[in-house]
């Protein structure tokens, strides 16, 4: 903290900026973080016997008892007084104390520490006095400077040179030194009686909800506060005042420090404030360390309104954080501004209060400040609702360049998630035209602009309900629609300001359950006349795509699949050819293969997206037809499946349920395929329409053919014309096979024709 005055600071001297408001104590916290090695309070070990005991953790939970060793400076008389270069006990933190509380030193007070870990002496640092009476009237209340933090030291020298005219120094003049304690889970050195220590009582009542989300901060019981030095209850906002605004500050410590370091530094400050001081308390709300970590100052509870001590004059309206440094010469960290906006935004959330709005506030003392604003006490004022400890009181505090970053605190505790969308639905969804498919698992995958630590949550929206949701840093979420039909999907992201945004929806389609209706086998594309597709052999790499609803035997709609024999001819390379529906990512599977000089089918069931589907060939050129069996209807008119094999009806070499022999040249042969094996007896016959429900529609066959001669074989329904060209079919030798899906007939046979077959059976 600083007096009225501006105070000055030579380079040289590394003289220590305020950062502390005239109505209470400075509390230079440091952010928590892991473990480190480094040096024992409490202990002549070296670093390297012990872990560091700056990081009591949550699993090092509890009081940790300090202590302040106390050596008298000797009064050398014209206002000079000096401590000489001495060891001392292990210490972490220094300042300058005397016993007159309201008497000032106008002159310097310097002071530097030995490294215990290095050996090394700190340059000389100027201490800071503390205005008068900070934290009120208390009995036992001492004069002081600002506390140093020097990290783990085992030496130390001050001297004092007053400017005052009569060069009389205040009585009781004393270097404090504070030894923050050592976790027993870090050393087990520490030796308090469990009984000493008093836990902090929780208020029974919440504090207001907040329109954003509290962020997690390090509570006084996990960085070790011991409670029974400061047996005071806490205190709150004066006459029902609520929070208006927050002030920012830094703690102007000039010594580097290491994150690992926070608890210690906390307990440090707080025992100096309560023991040399004779605060009732650490004044800062709460503080914020260089790695972002957030630490719980004076007592009462984060979520409620307590009094603090930290902007002189504007306490009683409004709350502070404060960041550990000198920000004069340094730029604060991003990790530091973005934990102090989301304590800010949650603070003043919890009373409607627009971090980049303005506020109004009381004053509460007659002063001037960094700028020269008079402030009468009594009198209405308006401040940024995010503002600087300079705005408010006489002093650097928080340092110019932190100052210059309230701007980016107060976009941080009012931002919303910027340029949020879905980039893409996977796992087993696929792209279905503007939308997407899946039988019900799916992968969101989104993306946005902003940083992921001011994003607290996303959810992943269905039909405008949360079906999953994630953390902030989460780029995708994986989740099961349920329902048949077309569904809503969107996500929503949870700035931690507390601000929502929405991405723009896209369609996700869980297909029904499909029933098949066969049709008279028609084709549908022929490369070589140019049916359906443009004349022309299928090059390498090439597609074709061909319109397979609204004709003859396929309606324009409510059609979910279509069952094609895909036959593949005159091939001039060894390739093959994937059927897939248009509007969706060809995958890397394949549907025929096949090698130069061959003529290959098969039956291939494709969903339909836009009533197109795409045929790719991926070397060589090739001859492509498509013959339309069938289709699946998304309603329930058509037939289902029921599985009951695979049974082996027909083999002509061996006379299964045909004649034994060869099929000779237009020959034909009449198959039973029903009543047999399992298959229910009937096919369905309008003008028996009782028999109607069990019998089957359709039956599926796969086909054998040798490869002895050109050939080529048709299936149809008995008492049913035949089709023009051949299902499956291959040039002489070798074998083949072919997947049939066939309509009965009824008489409950199929009859095989087109021949030059030798020997046909089913596999």
């Amino acid at each position: 903290m600083r007096s009225g005055r501006r105070a000055r600071r030579t380079a040289a001297a590394r003289a220590r900026r305020t950062a502390a408001g005239a109505a209470l104590g400075i509390a230079a916290i440091l952010g928590i973080q892991s473990m480190a090695n480094g040096a024992v309070f409490g202990s002549g070990d070296t670093p390297a016997r012990h872990p560091s005991v700056y990081s009591a953790r949550g699993e090092e939970n509890g009081p940790v008892r300090s202590a302040v060793h106390k050596l008298a400076l000797t009064d050398k008389g014209h206002g000079e007084a000096v401590l000489s270069q001495r060891d001392t006990d292990r210490f972490g933190l220094l300042g300058v104390s005397w016993t007159d509380p309201k008497a000032k030193i106008q002159g310097t007070i310097q002071a530097r520490a030995r490294s215990a870990e290095t050996g090394k002496w700190t340059e000389w640092t100027n201490l800071e006095p503390y205005p008068a009476m900070l934290d009120g009237d208390h009995a036992g209340a001492r004069g002081s400077t600002e506390p140093l933090w020097v990290g783990a030291s085992d030496g130390a020298e001050v001297r004092i040179s007053d400017g005052a005219r009569n060069g009389k120094l205040p009585a009781g003049l004393r270097l404090d030194l504070v030894d923050p304690g050592t976790p027993k889970a870090s050393s087990g050195k520490v030796d308090a009686e469990p009984a000493a220590f008093v836990q902090e009582t929780p208020p029974t009542t919440p504090g207001p909800a907040s329109t954003a989300p509290q962020p997690t901060v390090v509570t006084r019981a996990e960085w070790g506060a011991d409670e029974s030095i400061s047996p005071e209850e806490p205190i709150y906002l004066p006459n029902g005042n609520t929070i208006k605004a927050a002030f920012v500050h830094h703690t102007a410590d000039a010594n580097p420090y290491d994150c690992s370091e926070s608890a210690a530094i906390v307990r440090g400050i707080y025992t100096y404030h309560v023991k040399t001081n004779g605060w009732r308390d650490i004044g800062y709300n709460f503080l914020v360390d260089k790695c972002g970590t957030l630490f719980e100052g004076r007592k009462g509870g984060i979520d409620q309104p307590v009094y603090g001590a930290h902007t002189y004059g504007w306490n009683s309206q409004s709350t502070s954080v404060t960041f550990l440094g000198d920000y004069n010469q340094a730029s604060p960290s991003d990790a530091a501004l973005v934990s102090a906006s989301r304590i800010i935004a949650y603070k003043l959330g919890q009373y409607g209060v627009d971090p980049a709005g303005k506020a109004t506030l009381n004053s509460g003392a007659t002063q001037t400040n960094y700028f020269g604003t008079s402030y009468t006490q009594g009198q209405d004022y308006t401040f940024n609702a995010v503002s600087g400890h300079r705005d408010g009181y006489n002093t650097e505090c928080p340092g110019n360049l932190l100052y210059g970053q309230l701007g980016t605190i107060r976009g941080y505790a009012s931002g919303s998630v910027q340029n949020l969308s879905i980039t893409s639905v996977s796992g087993e969804a696929t792209k279905a035209g503007s939308g997407y498919q899946t039988p019900g698992p799916a992968t969101v995958n989104w993306s946005t602009s902003t940083q992921n630590s001011l994003v607290y949550k996303f959810e992943v929206l269905v039909d405008d309900q949360v079906a999953a949701s994630t953390a902030g840093t989460a780029r995708s979420a994986s989740l099961t629609l349920s329902g048949y039909g077309d569904h809503t999907v969107a996500v929503r992201a949870t700035h931690t300001s507390g601000k929502v945004t929405t991405s723009a929806p896209v369609t996700v389609t869980v297909p029904g359950p499909k029933t098949f209706k066969p049709v008279t086998p028609t084709r549908l594309m022929d490369t070589r006349s140019g049916l359906g597709v443009p004349k022309a052999k299928v090059g390498p790499g090439g597609e074709v795509v061909l319109q397979v609803t609204g004709n003859s035997v396929v309606p324009s709609s409510g059609v979910g699949a279509v069952v094609l024999n895909v036959t593949a001819t005159n091939p001039t390379a060894t390739s093959y050819v994937s059927v897939y529906p248009n509007g969706t990512d060809r995958t890397s599977a394949s549907n025929l293969n096949f090698t130069a000089g061959q003529t290959i089918p098969n039956l291939v069931t494709v969903p339909v997206i836009d009533g197109k589907v795409r045929f790719f060939n991926h070397a060589g050129t090739v001859d492509l037809l498509a013959d339309v069996t069938g289709y699946y209807t998304t309603d329930t008119s058509g037939s289902t499946h029921v599985n009951h094999g695979p049974l082996r009806l027909m083999d002509t070499r061996y006379g299964t349920g045909v004649r034994k022999g060869p099929v000779g040249p237009q020959g034909v042969v009449t198959l039973p395929v029903t009543g047999v094996q399992g298959v229910p007896a009937y096919g369905r016959d309008r003008r028996r329409p009782e028999r109607d429900g069990d019998e089957p529609d359709v039956v599926e066959l796969c086909l054998g053919l040798p490869r002895r001669h050109d050939a080529h074989v048709g299936v149809e329904p008995q008492l049913h014309r035949r089709p023009d060209d051949p299902e499956p079919g291959d040039r002489a030798g070798g074998e083949r096979q072919g997947e049939l899906l066939q309509p009965v007939g009824f008489g409950g046979s199929d009859r095989r024709h087109h021949g030059l077959l030798r020997e046909v059976m089913c596999r």
